[in-house]
């Protein structure tokens, strides 16, 4: 049985920093979890993939009239159970959906760590489970590009013909738009990778960043890093959200040298008043490729953990 400890405090688990990374199906939710589980390390941090709570396998929804992207076809209340017990730092006893070959496995026990990070089709669906992040995201990739993203996972990891995978995206875009993307009006932060169009990018080409920051939750102070120097990698825009407030938009661009993107990331670290070292594991998209809007947006989620732990000290100091 797979087993992930908790951290303790005077016999008891202390509460974990929750982040919820939300998105539809291939839009880079495991990449951006796996840089950051392999930067602050296993023993700090415990990543859940909610789409283990799919209450049917790939031979069942064979039968079915909706697809995974639908509610029906989750366990959504034992999610949100299960949610609400990691946050107060309690185990469970997690489904566990093999995503290779469609099928249901032995469940496994996963205990809380410092930090938590729940990644999926559902986190942020409904509003008890929302209320168990203390950092919200979801990742908005263009539609043509994530797609693609999926006939290639797809048909490389899961056993699918080109054929099928885009039969099954075109059952799926109803449930998408129903259930999946109207998620994205929760978050706090939205990330969109795709090529720079204005370059003579394409699909395929390393993809750049658009981050969305809302005034939900405290950023850095970007006004202070960002300055000639680092336009080759970061700029910064205000601009106004589907709701009409005011938002940070970041763009990260994915042709800037690394050398530039490190500054900028040893600044933001720098916005810390924190004790940790800036985490080297950044921006791989796989062993031998780096990213470096992948890095820089990975380094902002880091930055809002680490500090959401350091105000949580802090209150739990004065108290």
């Amino acid at each position: 049985m797979n087993i992930h400890r908790a951290s303790r405090t005077n016999g008891s688990v202390a509460r974990p920093i929750m982040l919820a990374i939300a998105g539809d199906s291939a839009a880079g939710k495991t990449t951006i979890t796996k840089g950051l589980v392999a930067a602050l390390g296993p023993e700090r941090i415990t990543s859940v993939c909610v789409d283990d709570y799919h209450r049917y396998d790939r031979v069942e929804r064979k039968s079915l009239s909706f697809t995974p992207l639908h509610p029906d076809c989750n366990y959504i209340e034992i999610m949100e159970q299960h949610l609400q017990l990691l946050s107060m730092g309690q185990a469970i006893l997690k489904p566990v959906y093999n995503h290779h070959d469609g099928t249901l496995g032995r469940p496994v026990l996963v205990e809380p760590r410092e930090f938590v990070i729940i990644e999926g089709l559902f986190p942020l669906y409904t509003k008890l489970s929302r209320a168990c992040f203390d950092i919200t995201v979801y990742l908005d990739p263009p539609e043509i590009v994530r797609r693609a993203w999926k006939v290639k996972r797809d048909t490389q990891k899961r056993g699918y013909t080109e054929e099928q995978v885009v039969a099954d995206l075109a059952k799926r875009e109803p449930e998408s738009a129903a259930f999946i993307r109207p998620q994205r009006a929760a978050a706090d932060i939205v990330v969109r990778f795709a090529p720079v169009e204005l370059r003579g990018e394409v699909v395929g080409d390393p993809p750049s960043a658009t981050i969305q920051l809302r005034p939900t939750i405290p950023h850095p102070d970007l006004s202070k890093i960002i300055g000639e120097n680092t336009r080759e990698a970061m700029h910064v825009k205000l601009l106004r959200d589907d709701d009409g407030k005011p938002v940070d938009l970041v763009h990260v661009h994915a042709y800037a040298e690394q050398a530039t993107t490190r500054v900028i990331e040893e600044a933001i670290w720098n916005e810390l008043d924190t004790n940790e070292v800036l985490p080297q594991a950044l921006g791989l998209i796989d062993t031998d490729t780096r990213n470096e809007a992948l890095a820089v947006t990975q380094l902002l989620l880091l930055f809002h953990l680490i500090q959401a732990k350091g105000q949580i000290s802090l209150t739990a100091d004065l108290s």
